[in-house]
C-alpha cells in the first residue's frame, strides 16, 4: 500500500496545508465537459499567447491519470509536453503533484480521513512551488468537474482549494455541449467556483459561424461568455508512429531518421492480394499485416522504391513471427519504417483504434498548429484580465 505520508508530507515543515500560501500569482483553472475535448490544447495555446508578454508563466497538472517515468518520477504527460515546448523553469514534481496509478484509488479508500490532508498538503506545496516568482499560472484539470470525486479532489474541489476561477472547454457542436456545459456549470457552483467563459473546440470550419452565433445565445443565457471557437484541423487528431508503437508495445526492425514523428492518416488491413493493397494507399498510410504475408511485405517495399511513392508512414508485422533472413535484410534496407508486434493484426488494429490522440513534445507541427489557432480564435485579452490573484 502506498504510505502517503512519507510520500507527501514536508521534512522540514510540520505544518499541514489546507490553502496554498501564494496569493499574489494570477491563475486560471482549464475544465472541460469530458476527456479529450482540449483542455491541453487550450493551455498549451493560452502559454504561447501569455509568453510573448514580459511575464513569467507556471504551469500545474494538480491530478493527473496518464503519466510518464522522468527520472524515477511519475510525472503527468501534459507537463512533460508543456515543460519540453516552453521551458516552464519549475520543478516537474510540482507541476506533477498527484498521479493516479492503478492502485491509487484503492489505497485512498482504504485510509480516506487520514489520507486526504496529506493530499491537499501535497496540493497546495506544489502550487506555491509551481506559482513561485511567476505573474500568471495555468491550472489544467483533469475530465469533467466531477472527475477525482472518488478520492475527494475532484477539479471543482481543486479549483476551490486554489482559489481559481474556471474556464470550460466543451467539443463542438450546440445541444450537447451547452447540456454538458451545464452539468458542469452546477458542479462548479456548488464548490463555489467562478466560471468566466466557454471555449468551443474541434469546430468544423463550415459551421464555425453558425457554431459562434447559437452558443453564443445559448451561454448568455447560463450567464456564461463565450470566449472562442476552434476550429477542427485533421492533423491535430493523426497518431505519431511514435505512439503507436508504444499503444501496441511494439519492437523497430529497421532504424529511419524522424520514423517515429510521422503521422498516420488512415490504416489499413493487409489481408487482401498485395496489388489491392497498393490501389489503397495514400500519404500518410500504416498497413497493417501478418508476419507472413512475404508477397505483400515485398510489394510495398518494391512500391516505396520509386522516387514519387512516399506516402507510406510505416508497416507493422503482426503474430511476432520473424521475417526469414532475405526478407529481412530487405526490410532493414528499406526506407519504409518497419515495426513488429506480437498479437495478431485484429487486436492491433483495436488497440490503434482506441487510443486517445495525445500532443506530443516532438509534435513541432502539431504544437505550431494550435498555437496559431488559438492565437486567432481565442478572445485572449478577454481570457488574460479574468486570471485571478487571492488578494
Amino acid at each position: 500500500m502506498v504510505d502517503f505520508k512519507s510520500l507527501f508530507a514536508e521534512a522540514n515543515d510540520k505544518e499541514i496545508l489546507k490553502e496554498p500560501r501564494n496569493t499574489s500569482t494570477k491563475r486560471i483553472f482549464i475544465a472541460a465537459t469530458r476527456m479529450n475535448d482540449g483542455k491541453t490544447t487550450t493551455s498549451l495555446g493560452l502559454y504561447s499567447a501569455l509568453n510573448q508578454s514580459n511575464k513569467k508563466i507556471g504551469f500545474i497538472k494538480p491530478v493527473g491519470q496518464r503519466f510518464v517515468d522522468v527520472g524515477g518520477e511519475k510525472i503527468d504527460e501534459d507537463c512533460l509536453l508543456l515543460d519540453e515546448t516552453f521551458d516552464v523553469a519549475t520543478p516537474m514534481q510540482a507541476m506533477s503533484p498527484i498521479v493516479v496509478d492503478k492502485d491509487f484509488t484503492k489505497n485512498y479508500l482504504d485510509n480516506p480521513k487520514d489520507t486526504h490532508p496529506y493530499l491537499i498538503n501535497n496540493l497546495c506545496r506544489a502550487f506555491d512551488r509551481a506559482a513561485y516568482q511567476k505573474d500568471y499560472i495555468i491550472i489544467e484539470g483533469t475530465g469533467h468537474a466531477g472527475v477525482g470525486s472518488v478520492f475527494n479532489l475532484s477539479n471543482a474541489e481543486v479549483a476551490k482549494t486554489l482559489d481559481a476561477k474556471a474556464i470550460i472547454i466543451a467539443s463542438g457542436g450546440i445541444g450537447r455541449p451547452i447540456d454538458e456545459i451545464a452539468l458542469n456549470q452546477a458542479l462548479f457552483a456548488k464548490a463555489g467556483v467562478d466560471i468566466i467563459g466557454v471555449i468551443i473546440n474541434k469546430v468544423e470550419p463550415d459551421k464555425m459561424d453558425f457554431i459562434k452565433h447559437y452558443c453564443g445565445i445559448a451561454l448568455k443565457r447560463m450567464n456564461l461568455n463565450l470566449l472562442g471557437c476552434l476550429p477542427v484541423r485533421e492533423q491535430l487528431s493523426m497518431p505519431s508512429l511514435s505512439q503507436v508503437f508504444l499503444e501496441i508495445k511494439g519492437q523497430w526492425l529497421n532504424e529511419i531518421n524522424n520514423a517515429e514523428s510521422k503521422k498516420i492518416k488512415n490504416v489499413i488491413i493487409g489481408a487482401k492480394a498485395s496489388h489491392g493493397i497498393i490501389s489503397d494507399i495514400q500519404k500518410g498510410t500504416l498497413i497493417i499485416t501478418p508476419s507472413d504475408r512475404e508477397d505483400i511485405i515485398e510489394s510495398l517495399i518494391e512500391y516505396n522504391q520509386q522516387a514519387e511513392k512516399k506516402e507510406l508512414a510505416g508497416v507493422i508485422l503482426t503474430n511476432g513471427i520473424s521475417p526469414i533472413a532475405t526478407l529481412l535484410e530487405k526490410i532493414r534496407s528499406s526506407k519504409i519504417p518497419f515495426i513488429i508486434s506480437y498479437e495478431d493484426s485484429f487486436s492491433v488494429t483495436t488497440r490503434i483504434n482506441k487510443m486517445t490522440i495525445k500532443t506530443q513534445p516532438k509534435d513541432c507541427d502539431k504544437i505550431s498548429i494550435i498555437k496559431e489557432i488559438s492565437k486567432n480564435n481565442l478572445k485572449l485579452k478577454e481570457i488574460e484580465k479574468a486570471f485571478k490573484s487571492s488578494l
